[in-house]
């Protein structure tokens, strides 16, 4: 064995862009489905030999909105991950859904595939705000998917929710977490809404018609989410990630850990043999060159001994257990201090991070102000 190693696959297509979102995705262009598919299917099995002898440990499907499309298009690209790949018996199999485009014929095509975790985008309970995001489906229409992924067997249940939205207010929010946590999913992803360039929303901010939420109500929603999930039996164990005991995210812990992964699809990223690179964006262009044999991949970046040291901080850092000075030196042959004595004091001094038990961590304060941590470390 090679050791282990995560795969990523894109699903570009959603019914309709969400007003936040910059993800690369598309909206209404259904007619290339089929093709997409046949282009990625040819991806997925060049890789086959170069995978060979590596155990795949966690394969994520997401988007776009995976659920929006025919499930006969997951099951067979799973049944080639399978054929192609040395799949772990104990690998968690994840795919992203949206509510309203789940079925109950969906979940099960899912389930029969070998699936066992599925992660479903509600972002708030109230409709009014729903709409406002630019999302499609209701709470009703959540509740109803969620309940049926259940009575299909499906235990391990993600729900992604977003606070500091404009005009949401801290007591949406607890109702939105009172609401979720009343359903009792596996694992919760909280995240504070960034408004990006380009999207409906950065537009929106840039003509001046969105108001974005202040900042002290932002950081009263996360604190507030913390003390919550923490009593209703979450372990706050990333940055704006929750789970019960044993449902941690096994496949984005590789990405935490920085570990390697591939990713297959339009615009999916990699880590494999000390290179980060990305497939191309467009998605004509991408099946175009799939269907003449011309190479996908592109923007290769060679990551030398310091860039990985830098990168393993700062995305180990964002687990709440922080990065364990046994693990930097195993992987490095370096004491952590000895590369980073400077930058960890300053911030132990600030009360950013914390050094405790062989690990050093981001404070509470720290959780606030990561960002700020990480640029130490570039």
């Amino acid at each position: 064995m090679n050791g282990n190693i995560g795969i990523y696959i894109h699903i570009p297509f959603c019914k309709t862009k969400c007003y936040y979102c910059d993800f690369n995705s598309f909206a209404c262009r259904d007619e290339f489905v089929p093709a997409y598919f046949s282009a990625l299917k040819k991806e997925i099995a060049l890789y086959s030999e170069k995978l060979k002898g590596f155990n795949i440990k966690s394969v994520f499907i997401g988007g776009g909105t995976p659920s929006s499309v025919d499930a006969q298009y997951i099951y067979e690209v799973m049944h080639l991950i399978y054929k192609e790949f040395c799949i772990d018996k104990e690998a968690e199999i994840s795919i992203e859904a949206n509510p309203g485009t789940l079925t109950v014929e969906k979940l099960k095509t899912y389930k029969d595939i070998g699936i066992n975790r599925i992660s479903i985008g509600l972002q708030a309970w109230q409709d009014t705000i729903l709409k406002r995001l630019g999302r499609i489906h209701t709470s009703e229409e959540f509740e109803q998917n969620f309940k049926a992924a259940r009575k299909i067997g499906f235990d391990n249940i993600n729900v992604d929710l977003i606070f500091g939205i404009p005009g949401q207010t801290v007591e949406d929010w607890r109702y939105t977490l009172e609401m979720v946590t009343a359903l009792e999913p596996e694992h919760l992803s909280c995240y504070s809404l960034k408004i990006e360039e380009g999207t409906v929303f950065g537009n929106m901010l840039e003509r001046g018609e969105l108001v974005p939420l202040e900042d002290d109500i932002d950081r009263e929603m996360y604190s507030f989410c913390k003390d919550y999930l923490l009593k209703k039996g979450y372990r706050h164990y990333e940055i704006s990630n929750f789970a019960k005991p044993g449902f941690t995210c096994r496949h984005n812990l590789i990405y935490w850990q920085a570990e390697e992964y591939i990713g297959f699809g339009t615009g999916a990223h990699s880590f494999f043999e000390s290179a980060r690179f990305n497939n191309k964006y467009d998605l004509e262009g991408y099946i175009n060159d799939i269907k003449e044999g011309k190479a996908v991949s592109e923007n290769f970046e060679f990551i030398n001994e310091k860039e990985r040291m830098a990168e393993f901080m700062i995305l180990g850092l964002r687990l709440i257990d922080g990065v364990r000075m046994e693990d930097f030196r195993r992987r490095f042959n370096e004491e952590i201090h000895k590369v980073y004595g400077h930058q960890i004091d300053r911030m132990v001094e600030k009360n950013l991070l914390t050094v405790k038990d062989g690990r050093i961590a981001l404070s509470s304060l720290g959780l606030d102000f990561a960002n700020q941590v990480f640029m130490e470390f570039i």
